[in-house]
């Protein structure tokens, strides 16, 4: 009875813990939800809104293109010898004529010339002629200049005309008037092809051209005004419909739209779009459809996986106390097992503890044998330089060969105290460092090698002082490591030849190339024990160490292989700014 009791208390348990994960799963569903509706919105959004503004620009674009291919047209005219002597001659027949054959060569709306009492003498559209245009501006403000004239007219059937007119004259006579219509309506039908809303608007903010009608001759205020108004049931569908939209910028006819304006370059006019969200709203609910679909796939899941279980505790409370009690001693078996488990893991973890520390220890032989080796090489060709001055007498150049060694011996100690601080890195008390003295340092070190190999060494240094906050001798390393590198490569180059070039900007950049046969396997190259040397030329340690110091100095070490062939290596280091030059000589 206890036992059946026992199980009872821990089903109960198991099914409250599997509600809390149901609950936690809906919390997690719900935030997934708004997260994704939020990001989704904001990028989904300014992708619209970047488009309506590359149509704005295209549409204002080709509108003053438009303009200022037709401003040229009336002054042309207006010295047109045949319509000056019709004018003067009043013999109007060929007049019209010969305007027709303009305007299909220019793409104006239409042309007319007017006579000085303001009648259409010749038109391209034969039904103006006869027409009186006395009172209009662009016949009026036309003959008092003496210049191009542009007049936006209104017309009585509704819209706006676009005029370039000039008075044409013959010496200081004035004969009559060109007038040259610019067809705009064009754009406006061309525009409402598109789901955008775009008006252009003159100096005065009235609406002189868009792709809605009734706004023509009204003020944007007033053409936003002019809708039907919307029930409180559309009121409620739209709210709800916009709920994955950002603060709209404007309402029109009812929708929320996003409004765009730009300058035109020409007579203080301007342009303004409105852009539905639709299409983020459909985008963004696409998405989130298939994340609330998921979820809800997940949670019936889960439902289904409660329900078996439910299933499987009403037949297990079914079975007899006999199994209960078997089940009982087998669970007492199974932790018996498990203590016996966790005490051989024990062992084991200790075991690897112990073989890990081994393979740290290989490790650091291996970077000190690496990292002594360069100076080691290159104290033993200034010992048989030396040996070889002693012999001449030159006892001044063999010292000088001694100093070398006893510089090489310091760095030695400094490799090893720098490798033994590795288990304790931040603790390093970093100074001003100049890159160009420990670039000369390090050639220094190398040039054994580099006069037995016969190298080309390319060396591109500022005049002004590069400095960098860090260790001298681990950059000195770093240098030392790519400089090595870099002549190894080149061992099978008949002109082997290394470029160097240091740089100053927003970071100290040491570039390294040289002509050898480029890089193999980017990827691993910055792995410890990765080379691609002979056995016994290296271990493959040299990248991996300099990466980790050049990465503690707050930089970036990076590897590629260069265009003309060879591979590059940049070592960039951040700056030293002002304040750090100033703490420094404090």
């Amino acid at each position: 009875m206890n036992t059946r009791t026992a199980v009872e208390t821990s089903a109960r348990s198991v099914n409250w813990r599997i509600r809390g994960a149901l609950a936690i799963l809906l919390a997690i569903a719900v935030g997934v939800v708004f997260v994704t509706n939020k990001l989704l919105t904001d990028r989904f959004t300014e992708s619209t809104r970047n488009r309506a503004e590359l149509r704005l620009a295209l549409y204002s674009g080709n509108l003053v293109s438009e303009l200022r291919q037709n401003a040229i047209v009336p002054q042309l005219l207006a010295r047109d010898a045949e319509l000056i002597g019709a004018l003067n001659s009043a013999d109007y027949t060929a007049s019209t004529r010969r305007l027709i054959s303009f305007v299909e060569e220019i793409g104006a709306a239409s042309l007319m010339l007017f006579d000085m009492d303001g009648r259409t003498v010749a038109a391209t559209d034969r039904n103006r002629l006869g027409s009186s245009h006395r009172a209009e501006a662009y016949f009026v403000d036309a003959v008092r200049a003496n210049a191009t004239i542009f007049t936006v007219a209104e017309r009585e059937t509704g819209g706006y005309g676009f005029f370039y007119s000039r008075r044409v004259q013959s010496g200081s006579e004035v004969l009559g008037v060109i007038a040259v219509e610019v067809d705009l309506q064009k754009f406006g039908r061309a525009w409402a092809g598109i789901s955008d809303a775009v008006m252009v608007t003159d100096s005065t903010g009235n609406i002189i051209l868009t792709t809605e009608p009734r706004w023509r001759g009204r003020t944007e205020e007033e053409a936003l005004t002019r809708q039907t108004p919307t029930g409180a049931i559309q009121r409620a569908i739209q709210a709800t419909a916009d709920w994955t939209s950002l603060p709209p910028d404007a309402y029109l006819a009812g929708k929320a739209v996003m409004r765009m304006e730009t300058r035109i370059p020409f007579r203080g006019w301007k342009m303004a779009s409105f852009t539905t969200y639709a299409s983020v709203r459909e985008r963004v609910n696409g998405v989130l459809a298939l994340e609330i679909m998921g979820f809800a796939i997940l949670l019936a899941l889960s439902f289904y996986a409660l329900n078996r279980r439910t299933a499987l505790r009403m037949a297990l409370f079914q079975r007899e106390s006999a199994e209960l009690r078997t089940l009982n001693a087998a669970l007492q078996r199974e932790i018996a097992e498990r203590k016996r488990v966790q005490e051989t893991l024990a062992v084991a973890e200790q075991t690897l503890e112990q073989s890990s520390k081994l393979a740290a220890l290989g490790e650091m032989s291996a970077a000190v044998s690496h990292e002594l080796n360069q100076p080691l090489a290159a104290m033993k060709t200034y010992l048989a330089g030396a040996r070889l001055l002693l012999r001449r007498n030159r006892q001044e150049e063999a010292l000088s060969s001694f100093g070398r060694i006893d510089d090489l011996i310091e760095r030695m100690g400094g490799i090893t105290r720098q490798l033994k601080s590795y288990a304790r890195k931040g603790q390093e008390a970093f100074s001003p460092v100049d890159m160009g003295d420990a670039l000369a340092s390090s050639l220094s070190m190398m040039e054994p090698q580099l006069r037995q190999r016969h190298v080309q060494i390319s060396r591109i240094v500022p005049d002004q002082p590069v400095e960098v906050m860090g260790d001298r001798l681990r950059i000195e390393q770093v240098m030392v490591n790519l400089l090595r590198n870099a002549i190894d490569a080149t061992k099978s180059e008949a002109a082997p030849k290394v470029d160097i070039l240091l740089s100053a900007g927003e970071t100290a950049t040491l570039t390294v190339r040289d002509n050898g046969p480029g890089i193999e396997d980017l990827d691993q190259l910055f792995e410890p024990f990765y080379t691609t040397k002979q056995p016994g030329d290296g271990v493959g340690l040299g990248l991996a160490i300099s990466s980790g110091i050049v990465n503690d100095l707050g930089g970036r070490l990076t590897a590629r292989n260069g265009q003309a062939g060879g591979a590059v290596f940049e070592m960039q280091l951040p700056i030293m700014d002002g304040e750090h030059s100033k703490q420094a000589a404090e």
